[in-house]
Protein backbone atom coordinates (compact mmCIF):
# COMPACT_ATOMS: atom_id res chain seq x y z
CA UNK A 1 0.00 0.00 0.00
CA UNK A 2 0.84 3.55 -0.82
CA UNK A 3 0.90 7.34 1.11
CA UNK A 4 0.61 10.58 -1.15
CA UNK A 5 1.71 13.72 -0.01
CA UNK A 6 3.73 12.47 2.69
CA UNK A 7 6.39 15.29 4.64
CA UNK A 8 9.33 14.91 7.47
CA UNK A 9 8.54 16.23 10.82
CA UNK A 10 9.50 15.81 14.54
CA UNK A 11 7.57 14.70 17.58
CA UNK A 12 7.02 17.25 20.19
CA UNK A 13 4.77 15.10 22.72
CA UNK A 14 1.38 13.50 22.84
CA UNK A 15 -1.32 14.82 25.05
CA UNK A 16 -4.18 12.37 24.02
CA UNK A 17 -4.19 8.74 22.45
CA UNK A 18 -5.36 10.94 19.34
CA UNK A 19 -3.53 13.70 18.40
CA UNK A 20 0.34 14.68 18.66
CA UNK A 21 2.04 18.07 18.39
CA UNK A 22 4.64 17.94 16.30
CA UNK A 23 7.00 20.23 14.36
CA UNK A 24 6.85 20.69 10.74
CA UNK A 25 8.98 22.83 8.61
CA UNK A 26 9.81 25.35 11.80
CA UNK A 27 5.97 25.41 12.64
CA UNK A 28 3.81 23.50 15.64
CA UNK A 29 1.36 21.60 14.25
CA UNK A 30 -1.86 19.23 15.61
CA UNK A 31 -1.13 15.78 14.15
CA UNK A 32 -4.15 12.89 14.23
CA UNK A 33 -2.07 10.01 15.46
CA UNK A 34 -3.53 6.79 13.53
CA UNK A 35 -2.71 4.54 16.93
CA UNK A 36 -4.64 4.78 20.06
CA UNK A 37 -1.97 2.08 21.69
CA UNK A 38 0.32 3.32 24.21
CA UNK A 39 3.26 3.06 21.40
CA UNK A 40 5.48 5.20 24.31
CA UNK A 41 8.51 3.64 23.38
CA UNK A 42 8.08 5.19 19.84
CA UNK A 43 6.88 8.22 20.04
CA UNK A 44 9.17 10.13 22.28
CA UNK A 45 10.35 13.98 22.09
CA UNK A 46 12.76 14.61 18.86
CA UNK A 47 11.81 11.35 17.46
CA UNK A 48 11.53 12.10 13.64
CA UNK A 49 8.32 10.88 11.92
CA UNK A 50 6.44 11.11 8.67
CA UNK A 51 2.84 12.22 8.14
CA UNK A 52 0.85 12.40 5.66
CA UNK A 53 -1.06 15.99 4.83
CA UNK A 54 -5.09 15.21 4.82
CA UNK A 55 -7.04 15.21 1.46
CA UNK A 56 -9.53 17.49 3.15
CA UNK A 57 -8.59 21.00 3.89
CA UNK A 58 -11.36 21.21 6.26
CA UNK A 59 -10.49 19.19 8.67
CA UNK A 60 -9.50 19.74 12.17
CA UNK A 61 -6.27 18.31 12.11
CA UNK A 62 -4.37 18.76 9.15
CA UNK A 63 -1.78 15.94 9.21
CA UNK A 64 -2.17 12.07 9.90
CA UNK A 65 1.13 10.17 11.66
CA UNK A 66 2.26 7.32 9.70
CA UNK A 67 5.58 6.50 10.51
CA UNK A 68 8.51 7.03 13.34
CA UNK A 69 12.17 6.06 13.00
CA UNK A 70 13.12 4.03 15.90
CA UNK A 71 16.90 4.34 15.75
CA UNK A 72 17.77 2.99 12.44
CA UNK A 73 14.63 1.38 11.77
CA UNK A 74 11.32 2.72 10.44
CA UNK A 75 8.03 1.86 11.74
CA UNK A 76 4.53 1.86 10.16
CA UNK A 77 2.29 3.18 13.09
CA UNK A 78 -0.98 3.32 10.79
CA UNK A 79 -3.20 1.08 12.99
CA UNK A 80 -5.71 0.78 9.30
CA UNK A 81 -2.49 -0.47 7.24
CA UNK A 82 -2.17 -4.31 8.71
CA UNK A 83 -5.85 -5.31 7.05
CA UNK A 84 -5.05 -3.30 3.85
CA UNK A 85 -1.57 -5.07 3.65
CA UNK A 86 -2.99 -8.63 4.88
CA UNK A 87 -5.78 -8.59 1.90
CA UNK A 88 -3.13 -6.90 -0.68
CA UNK A 89 -0.78 -10.65 0.53
CA UNK A 90 -4.13 -12.53 0.51
CA UNK A 91 -5.30 -11.65 -2.54
CA UNK A 92 -1.86 -12.24 -4.77
CA UNK A 93 -1.16 -15.38 -3.56
CA UNK A 94 0.91 -14.74 -0.29
CA UNK A 95 0.14 -18.24 1.24
CA UNK A 96 0.59 -20.48 -1.60
CA UNK A 97 -2.73 -19.86 -3.25
CA UNK A 98 -5.52 -17.25 -4.18
CA UNK A 99 -8.47 -17.31 -2.60
CA UNK A 100 -11.91 -17.80 -4.86
CA UNK A 101 -13.68 -15.12 -2.49
CA UNK A 102 -12.60 -12.54 -0.14
CA UNK A 103 -14.71 -10.93 2.08
CA UNK A 104 -13.76 -8.04 4.73
CA UNK A 105 -15.58 -7.81 8.04
CA UNK A 106 -17.77 -10.67 8.42
CA UNK A 107 -19.64 -11.89 11.68
CA UNK A 108 -19.21 -14.94 12.99
CA UNK A 109 -21.16 -16.01 16.24
CA UNK A 110 -20.57 -13.18 18.43
CA UNK A 111 -17.54 -11.99 17.18
CA UNK A 112 -16.85 -9.54 14.08
CA UNK A 113 -13.62 -10.97 11.61
CA UNK A 114 -11.54 -8.94 9.39
CA UNK A 115 -11.63 -11.25 6.61
CA UNK A 116 -13.82 -14.55 5.12
CA UNK A 117 -12.47 -16.22 2.31
CA UNK A 118 -12.92 -19.52 0.06
CA UNK A 119 -10.10 -21.87 -1.25
CA UNK A 120 -10.11 -25.24 -2.73
CA UNK A 121 -13.12 -26.01 -0.84
CA UNK A 122 -12.60 -24.50 2.50
CA UNK A 123 -13.80 -21.90 4.40
CA UNK A 124 -11.99 -19.66 6.61
CA UNK A 125 -12.09 -16.64 9.15
CA UNK A 126 -8.58 -14.41 9.55
CA UNK A 127 -8.12 -12.15 12.43
CA UNK A 128 -5.18 -9.46 11.85
CA UNK A 129 -3.26 -7.71 14.56
CA UNK A 130 -0.67 -4.77 13.71
CA UNK A 131 2.34 -5.25 15.75
CA UNK A 132 4.81 -2.10 16.44
CA UNK A 133 6.34 -2.87 19.73
CA UNK A 134 9.80 -4.02 19.43
CA UNK A 135 12.76 -4.67 21.79
CA UNK A 136 16.44 -5.80 20.70
CA UNK A 137 14.61 -7.27 17.25
CA UNK A 138 12.41 -9.38 19.46
CA UNK A 139 8.35 -7.78 18.53
CA UNK A 140 5.55 -8.97 20.95
CA UNK A 141 1.37 -8.37 20.61
CA UNK A 142 -0.29 -6.76 22.38
CA UNK A 143 1.31 -3.42 23.58
CA UNK A 144 -1.96 -3.30 26.21
CA UNK A 145 -4.24 -5.13 27.44
CA UNK A 146 -6.93 -6.37 25.04
CA UNK A 147 -9.82 -8.36 26.07
CA UNK A 148 -10.77 -7.81 22.87
CA UNK A 149 -8.10 -9.82 21.24
CA UNK A 150 -9.06 -12.03 23.65
CA UNK A 151 -12.97 -12.79 22.19
CA UNK A 152 -11.29 -12.79 18.58
CA UNK A 153 -8.67 -15.75 19.86
CA UNK A 154 -11.47 -17.44 21.79
CA UNK A 155 -13.92 -16.70 18.65
CA UNK A 156 -11.35 -18.43 15.80
CA UNK A 157 -11.55 -21.53 18.32
CA UNK A 158 -15.55 -22.04 17.80
CA UNK A 159 -14.71 -21.40 14.31
CA UNK A 160 -12.08 -24.42 14.10
CA UNK A 161 -14.80 -26.24 16.03
CA UNK A 162 -17.40 -25.87 13.13
CA UNK A 163 -15.21 -27.16 10.53
CA UNK A 164 -13.88 -23.64 9.30
CA UNK A 165 -10.39 -22.49 8.99
CA UNK A 166 -9.44 -20.31 10.98
CA UNK A 167 -6.20 -17.78 11.16
CA UNK A 168 -4.73 -15.10 13.64
CA UNK A 169 -2.94 -13.26 11.68
CA UNK A 170 0.10 -10.47 13.09
CA UNK A 171 1.19 -8.41 10.42
CA UNK A 172 4.65 -6.55 11.80
CA UNK A 173 5.18 -2.93 10.49
CA UNK A 174 8.78 -3.14 10.43
CA UNK A 175 11.15 -5.40 8.65
CA UNK A 176 14.39 -7.02 10.54
CA UNK A 177 13.18 -8.65 13.67
CA UNK A 178 14.43 -11.99 15.42
CA UNK A 179 10.79 -13.31 15.80
CA UNK A 180 7.51 -12.80 17.35
CA UNK A 181 5.95 -13.41 20.69
CA UNK A 182 2.40 -12.77 23.00
CA UNK A 183 3.17 -10.31 25.26
CA UNK A 184 3.00 -12.16 28.56
CA UNK A 185 4.27 -9.58 30.95
CA UNK A 186 1.96 -6.95 29.49
CA UNK A 187 -0.95 -9.45 29.27
CA UNK A 188 -0.68 -12.96 30.83
CA UNK A 189 -4.06 -13.97 29.58
CA UNK A 190 -3.44 -13.44 25.79
CA UNK A 191 -0.70 -14.90 25.69
CA UNK A 192 -2.52 -17.80 27.19
CA UNK A 193 -5.50 -17.59 24.85
CA UNK A 194 -3.07 -17.49 21.94
CA UNK A 195 -1.15 -21.03 22.81
CA UNK A 196 -4.73 -22.27 23.35
CA UNK A 197 -5.90 -20.99 19.63
CA UNK A 198 -2.79 -22.97 18.09
CA UNK A 199 -3.22 -25.78 20.07
CA UNK A 200 -6.98 -25.89 18.97
CA UNK A 201 -6.05 -25.74 15.06
CA UNK A 202 -6.00 -22.22 14.69
CA UNK A 203 -3.36 -20.69 12.29
CA UNK A 204 -0.72 -18.38 13.37
CA UNK A 205 0.49 -16.04 11.11
CA UNK A 206 3.25 -13.42 11.25
CA UNK A 207 4.48 -11.08 8.64
CA UNK A 208 7.32 -8.34 8.47
CA UNK A 209 6.90 -5.80 6.15
CA UNK A 210 9.04 -3.59 3.87
CA UNK A 211 8.85 0.23 5.32
CA UNK A 212 9.24 2.91 3.39
CA UNK A 213 7.53 6.78 4.92
CA UNK A 214 5.60 6.06 1.97
CA UNK A 215 4.51 2.73 1.97
CA UNK A 216 4.28 -0.53 3.71
CA UNK A 217 4.48 -3.68 1.89
CA UNK A 218 3.96 -7.38 3.34
CA UNK A 219 7.08 -9.57 3.03
CA UNK A 220 8.74 -12.30 4.58
CA UNK A 221 6.74 -15.30 7.13
CA UNK A 222 8.56 -14.29 11.31
CA UNK A 223 8.86 -17.21 13.42
CA UNK A 224 6.35 -17.20 16.31
CA UNK A 225 7.13 -18.29 19.98
CA UNK A 226 4.90 -19.34 22.08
Amino acid sequence: MTYDNIHEAVFLDRPNRFIAHILLDGQTQVCHVKNTGRCRELLLPGAEIFVQRAANPARKTAYDLIAVRKGERLINMDAAAPNTVFGQWLSAGGPGFVPELIRPERVHGDSRFDFYFEHGGRKAFAEVKGVTLEEDGVVRFPDAPTERGIKHLHGLIRCVQEGFEAWAVFIIQMKGVKYFEPNRATHPEFAEALAQAAQAGVKLIALDCNVEKDSLNAADPVAIRL
